[in-house]
């Protein structure tokens, strides 16, 4: 089992949009830091970042602002992915140069039905154009959107040729079979599920902790869940973010958290969300907002 690389909670950290449509920079930072001082760490660009819906100018103008804000370079775990080679080694190129902690890299997510030769050699591809031996990269496994399933014959082989630098996965797939199997298989694989909702079933077995959408609102508990799944207060703990995770998972994702930020910073500039997303209709807000009072959610 491995024993160094990254531990904890890490947010797929929301982006926020000015009027104009443009990333909101000033909302955006705040939030990270907000998030930084309740214990998660930061995975920037990924789904519920709407990274797809951003441009490469956009992503590395986001990083380097919050670099500039001074939020630590080892809390960062940018999404590099994109259907071009060239163009994830360019966004992971600017993350290593700028002292991240690893990438989190999408497999090329437009062809369907590759085979494992074709998909290990777009990763060999961008691993070689980065050329940089500090690269520390996090495949990312989310069949259901990208329709490019990573399978365990391709972590093995890239495991094996690229030791030091392929160090971790993250498992959106939803497929408990799927990750207890990894965990078994790749016990030197830094894993970390989707879903906080896994954390006191995969923590014994060696993951990491999560990368989840709902860290963006739940922070502070879920990187306690990380920390103290194994004590007294883990199944308390458990059962207190599975209950707020069941509820916003019930709505399409994004706009929910935006909703929820929205409403608990006193924000409408919360709400907006780039095209071809929209945002929660009146009566979904509505009903997210009085299953939230029920279980009495605070932002934490």
């Amino acid at each position: 089992m491995v024993t160094t690389g990254l531990t904890g909670a890490f947010a797929p950290v929301v982006t926020p949009f000015a009027a104009d449509g443009s990333p909101d920079v000033q909302r955006f930072i705040a939030h990270a830091r907000w998030l930084v001082q309740q214990g998660a760490g930061l995975a920037p660009f990924g789904t519920n970042s709407e990274a797809n819906s951003l441009t490469l100018d956009e992503r590395r103008q986001l990083l380097e602002a919050l670099l500039e804000a001074s939020i630590p370079a080892a809390k960062l775990l940018p999404g590099t992915g994109a259907c071009s080679a060239g163009e994830a080694a360019q966004l992971s190129r600017h993350a290593v140069q700028a002292g991240c902690a690893g990438v989190l890299m999408l497999p090329p997510f437009f062809y369907k039905g590759l085979s494992d030769e074709g998909l290990y050699a777009w990763y060999a591809e961008v691993i070689a154009r980065i050329a940089d031996l500090r690269l520390k990269l996090y495949l990312y496994h989310i069949p259901a959107l990208s329709g490019v399933p990573i399978t365990h014959a391709v972590i093995e082989r890239l495991l094996r040729d690229f030791p030091g630098t392929v160090v971790g996965i993250k498992d959106s797939s939803g497929d408990w079979d799927n990750l207890a199997a990894m965990l078994a298989r790749f016990p030197t694989l830094e894993i970390f599920p989707a879903s906080e909702s896994f954390i006191s079933r995969t923590r014994p077995l060696g993951a990491r902790g999560c990368i989840s959408a709902t860290v963006n609102i739940n922070p502070g508990r879920i990187s306690r869940l990380v920390s103290e799944w194994n004590s007294e207060q883990g199944p308390a703990l458990q059962a207190e973010v599975d209950q707020l995770r069941k509820i916003v998972q019930a709505y399409p994702m994004i706009a929910a958290l935006k909703e929820v930020l929205a409403t608990e910073l006193h924000d409408a500039q919360w709400r907006r969300v780039r095209a071809p997303l929209t945002a929660l209709s009146a009566s979904q807000s509505v009903a997210l907002h009085a299953a939230l009072q029920a279980i009495d959610f605070q932002l934490a």
